[in-house]
């Protein structure tokens, strides 16, 4: 295929790994098995090896989905600005993939091992997918689809790449913060720190464009 690459050839083969490690106990699995993890990581609702057996594949689908949208995301953008992202948007969806299937593994791992807290696993990933991003902010151009949208940086491009610098600087060290009190702190402290910090840290680069954009059009 004109579009297919070895990183797309790397890609499938992590995005099966699910269905592959699937395989190797799903006929061994009791007739009640945790199908979703609550926010302190112990299951909440548990259901039958086929309602597993999905969760897992919904899972497959949003990996796929997302890898695949920002890897095309040039060629449905209606203003064509993503195409100075590309290469940026591309790493992402591979980055993205990776998580997800991450994710997708812990959660089945876990539902072999009930000890396994998931919260010691997701809430950390979430923090270095914060850490990646915060790196790649900088080379993020302005887009409809990927980065911080307010109605300020997509009216103005230097408010964009202002905002997106102090994200860069406060995602960066923010999401290495969170993965390392993720694993330190005791599991309900972790819960409610994690989501107070994440929340500022999204917070603070949405104030900033407004202000930025203001005080530039004063």
């Amino acid at each position: 295929m004109k579009n297919w690459t070895w990183k797309d050839g790397v890609a499938l083969l992590i995005w099966l790994l699910p269905l592959a490690y699937l395989a190797t106990f799903y006929k061994r699995l009791p007739a009640s098995v945790p199908v979703h993890f609550g926010m302190d990581g112990r299951p909440d609702r548990y259901g039958n090896p086929s309602e597993f057996l999905l969760a897992v594949l919904v899972l497959m689908g949003a990996a796929a989905l997302a890898y695949l949208l920002l890897k095309f995301l040039p060629s449905i953008d209606p203003r064509r600005t993503a195409k100075y992202s590309a290469h940026t948007f591309r790493q992402l969806g591979f980055v993205m993939l990776l998580f997800i299937t991450a994710i997708n593994l812990a959660i089945m791992y876990g539902t072999q091992h009930e000890g396994l807290r998931m919260e010691k696993v997701i809430f950390p990933l979430i923090g270095l997918l914060f850490t990646y991003m915060g790196n790649m902010m900088h080379s993020l151009k302005p887009n409809y689809f990927v980065g911080i949208r307010t109605p300020w940086t997509l009216e103005s491009e230097d408010t964009w790449r202002k905002t997106h610098q102090l994200a860069g600087k406060l995602w960066l060290p923010g999401g290495l913060l969170l993965t390392s009190l993720a694993l330190v702190l005791p599991s309900a402290a972790a819960v409610v720190v994690f989501m107070v910090l994440l929340f500022i840290m999204i917070l603070i680069p949405v104030i900033y464009s407004y202000i930025y954009f203001k005080r530039g059009n004063a």
